[in-house]
């Protein structure tokens, strides 16, 4: 069986090339490891992958570098000769689902909350303070413990 499940961002705007007769997207993710190096830093792998068709048409008009991709698809190796004469091997991914996890613009707006989390928490406050009970109308509170459910 030859599946892969990726979830990353995309480190270049993906280009649509196409031959007349398949339309081909070319496009790299970047994947962060689970684990720190001896420097105490997260190391990324850099992953190609490859689209055809409309779903080479729909990354290339759509995704955008620091896009957060969810990939599933399957490996495939080739070989090429080089302009020198050497012969190069390639591995790469070909996309056969696609799912958009998350833009750059809303990676930075996160964190924009997350620095200004005083703001954030004082909006919150006034958000919902002038909120009224939408139970209020049913009388008493009730409380609901565990056994409520069994």
């Amino acid at each position: 069986m030859n599946r892969v499940c990726l979830t990353g961002r995309v480190t270049g705007k993906p280009e649509l090339r196409s031959n007349g007769l398949v339309d081909v997207t070319k496009f790299t993710i970047a994947i962060n490891r689970n684990y720190k190096n001896a420097n105490g830093e997260y190391e990324s792998d850099f992953i190609n992958c490859v689209a055809f068709n409309k779903r080479a048409e729909m990354i290339a008009n759509y995704i955008e570098k620091g896009d957060m991709l969810g990939i599933t698809g399957k490996i495939q190796t080739g070989s090429y000769t080089a302009k020198d004469g050497s012969k190069r091997y390639t591995t790469d991914v070909i996309v056969e689902d696609l799912d958009f996890l998350q833009s750059k613009n809303a990676r930075n707006t996160q964190k924009y909350a997350r620095n200004d989390k005083n703001v954030e928490k004082d909006t919150q406050k006034s958000d919902f303070s002038s909120e009224k009970d939408p139970f209020e109308q049913f009388g008493e509170q009730i409380d609901i413990d565990s056994n409520f459910l069994e």
